[in-house]
């Protein structure tokens, strides 16, 4: 593998996109550091300690890569982008216009992706300007009192918005020049640096507060969770098809033999992101509700994560959107009909509808696993650190699939990149 990275930087043009992305990845991150105008560096620093261990900031900060909880420049990441995008994908399946577009090819997705970005953008500026109203009044860390934004002029506030807004547009730029211009998928590299970045304080926090014991089980853990993931990642059903013979003028088309690939896990980490941000709306509100009843009980089962009726709901609602986004991303009935234009057929089941409903069921059944995967992959750092003192890993199991995910679409890429100049890749 280090010879095959050797051979990647030896090759100029793969060297000079493999710079390029590590270039742009160095500017986020730059811009996760620089804290926003008007803000209180010192205010922010003592606040932070109050919502250490809350659950949802936990998860907004961690695709954030520590931005949020700092109020910097890139403090909403690249979450806009994404709420956007699966916002755009779901409305996709009801809106025959959105369905339309997905079939008209290269055009068809460059106007679906400037949907996207307008949504982006929109959504940037209602979380920024929620973000800084919860920070004029005191509220966004917990019930800290420090002034996080002294100047609470006009002005003040809405240069603070539009940054906050700006810092989103500018990384959803950044992840496009990633993918145009560089090596990999540049929004997914963006989530799989700002996760990245956590790691090496969160390692650090549980080694001190729990000691070494924990923090070799927590190590070794995680590497049975990173084999599992690349595991089921890789794993399919692989359902064979065979196309009949046909005559187009004089030739003879057809008499293949494909499969339709049906992956295990082939939600991928949606449903997880789905959960984790379903599971922020008892904290926002908590925020703006103060009711008392509610908010002893917020306090009591949904702040931190290793509560047990946290765990149970995180789980339950991964096994729902995981059924949900595979509804809704695969249409069997579609897949049929394609299958019976080309005259192909699936050895065994009848053309059209019979089709359909096998692949159905073969979808449902295979997803059930996939499902329970990931909600235990999910939970399980949340019930091991639960015995702990600390809560630094609380969504270790979310921050893994997110890697692993990223990264072997990563060396996959690079792999075909190497393979397309005649080197060893890296999965020789």
């Amino acid at each position: 593998m280090l010879t095959a990275f050797a051979r990647a930087f030896r090759t100029p043009d793969l060297r000079k996109k493999l710079l390029f992305t590590l270039a742009v990845i160095a500017l986020f991150r730059l811009g996760s550091t620089i804290q926003g105008p008007g803000v209180s560096t010192a205010a922010v620093n003592f606040c932070v300690g109050n919502v250490k261990n809350n659950a949802a900031y936990q998860i907004v900060n961690l695709f954030s890569g520590g931005a949020l909880l700092q109020l910097s420049v890139f403090a909403l990441g690249i979450m806009p982008y994404i709420t956007s995008s699966i916002i755009v994908q779901l409305l996709g399946v009801v809106i025959p216009r959105l369905e339309r577009l997905k079939d008209e090819g290269q055009a068809g997705e460059a106007k679906l992706t400037q949907y996207t970005r307008y949504l982006t953008l929109a959504l940037a500026v209602l979380q920024s300007t929620g973000i800084v109203a919860l920070a004029r009044t005191g509220r966004l860390l917990g019930s800290c009192t420090e002034q996080i934004i002294p100047d609470t002029s006009v002005f003040a506030i809405a240069t603070l918005v539009i940054t906050l807004t700006a810092g989103t547009a500018v990384i959803m730029w950044l992840g496009e020049l990633i993918t145009n211009k560089g090596v990999g998928n540049g929004m997914s590299l963006l989530i799989f640096t700002s996760i990245a970045s956590r790691l090496p304080s969160q390692g650090s926090g549980i080694l001190q507060a729990s000691g070494g014991f924990t923090f070799t089980l927590l190590m070794l853990l995680g590497l049975v969770i990173v084999v599992s993931v690349i595991f089921v990642q890789q794993a399919d059903r692989r359902i064979p098809v065979q196309y009949a013979k046909r005559m187009v003028g004089r030739r003879v088309l057809g008499g293949s033999s494909t499969y339709i690939p049906l992956k295990i896990n082939q939600a991928g980490v949606i449903p997880v992101i789905f959960a984790s941000s379903l599971l922020q709306l008892p904290a926002l509100l908590a925020q703006v509700w103060t009711n008392q009843r509610y908010q002893n009980f917020y306090q009591h089962y949904l702040y931190r994560g290793d509560n047990p009726l946290y765990v149970l709901v995180y789980f339950l609602l991964i096994l729902f959107f995981t059924y949900f986004y595979v509804a809704i991303t695969f249409n069997p009935v579609e897949q049929a009909d394609n299958m019976k234009k080309y005259g192909g057929f699936i050895p065994g089941i009848r053309p059209g509808r019979p089709t359909a409903e096998f692949l159905d069921r073969v979808l449902s059944r295979i997803t059930l696993p996939g499902a329970i995967f990931l909600g235990i992959v999910a939970a399980a750092p949340l019930v091991l650190l639960s015995t702990t003192k600390n809560q630094q890993f609380p969504f270790g199991g979310t921050s893994v699939l997110i890697l692993v995910g990223v990264g072997l679409e990563f060396v996959k890429q690079v792999e075909s990149q190497l393979l397309l100049r005649n080197y060893e890749g890296f999965l020789r």
